[in-house]
């Protein structure tokens, strides 16, 4: 096949889904409320059941909503009607995914859902089916088009069901106040968890590691003391500790370029003051931010009496795995 006939596959695919999620739009209205408000009260978990493709989708529907502070896990229609519709309790809300909302694996299960009082939410592109029909809220995820060119496999209806399982769970996440430091918890392994968890005060120098200098030395003996201390940098303090500016790399080819004598100018004379601090228990990932926004590779770490408490270096949050 001629490569630019896979590209105009290719662009066909992206676009019917596009345009599929696209018409999602239109129907978030007042069953997408409810369909949040149940699954808020609810007391117990979400339960998320599929089969097939929406058994995939429905996977991952749950891994997102448990991710963002809404509990959650995924049962297997066919297993829950050998045993696993033990893990449903009274206290539970289900969402069941079937683009035809005939699935006969979930339908089974149905009557017994009902029987324990559970709320039931479908998604399904079929608003006359059963499924829909059963459901104390039915949201409409049905597409104009399957990608598939035979018009079988699902794809625009798999991509318009996970969007809206999408939609479900942020808004969840923005009704519960639910915050980066949440997500952190969800999240504590691997660099996303280091991005979110880690603070400042497990990667910072401290005590000796301090490169410092008083205004008063020269420039000469705060180069010796950045070399020292090998930061790129000189935290300027006075005799309380007092953060009054910062020396670096930077600022000494300005010096040079000004053809400063660095064996008699003061430092408080060519020290870029005030400069960019930060505050103890901050997030690694914000001190990140705070560098890449201010194009520099270190920050005096300075507490709430204005003193210098560490200083940060952007190597340190490479060597953590922040960047």
């Amino acid at each position: 096949m001629h490569p630019d006939k896979l590209k105009q596959l290719a662009s066909q695919v992206l676009t019917l889904e596009a345009q599929a999620i696209t018409q999602l739009i239109a129907r978030i209205d007042d069953r997408f409320v409810h369909a949040c408000e149940l699954m808020l009260h609810c007391q117990g978990r979400i339960v998320v059941l599929g089969i097939g493709k929406s058994g995939h989708i429905g996977g991952k529907i749950a891994a997102t909503l448990a991710s963002t502070g809404t509990p959650a896990f995924f049962v297997h229609p066919a297993e829950a009607g050998h045993g696993d519709m033990g893990m449903i309790t009274a206290q539970d809300v289900v969402v069941a995914l079937s683009n035809s909302g005939e699935t006969d694996e979930i339908l089974t299960l149905l009557p017994l859902i009902k029987r324990l009082g559970v709320p039931l939410i479908a998604l399904t592109g079929n608003p006359g089916s059963a499924m829909a029909t059963m459901a104390d809220v039915h949201l409409d995820v049905s597409v104009a088009q399957e990608a598939c060119p035979l018009g079988l496999a699902p794809t625009s209806s798999t991509t318009a069901t996970l969007a809206m399982g999408d939609a479900l769970a942020v808004a969840l996440l923005e009704a519960r106040g639910f915050t980066a430091e949440d997500f952190a918890r969800s999240h504590p392994g691997g660099r996303l968890g280091r991005r979110l968890l880690l603070l400042i005060d497990e990667v910072m120098h401290t005590g000796e590691q301090m490169p410092r200098s008083k205004p008063d030395d020269v420039l000469k003996d705060a180069l010796l003391e950045m070399s020292r201390k090998g930061l790129g940098t000189t935290v300027v303090v006075d005799g309380d500790e007092q953060v009054l500016g910062v020396f670096t790399d930077g600022d000494l080819r300005r010096t040079l370029d000004r053809q400063v004598d660095v064996h008699t100018a003061r430092v408080a004379e060519v020290m870029t003051h005030p400069c960019k601090t930060i505050a103890p228990g901050t997030l690694a990932a914000e001190a990140l931010q705070m560098m890449q926004q201010y194009r520099i590779n270190a920050l005096p770490v300075v507490n709430s009496a204005g003193k210098l408490a560490g200083v940060l270096n952007m190597h340190d949050l490479l060597r953590a795995g922040v960047l």
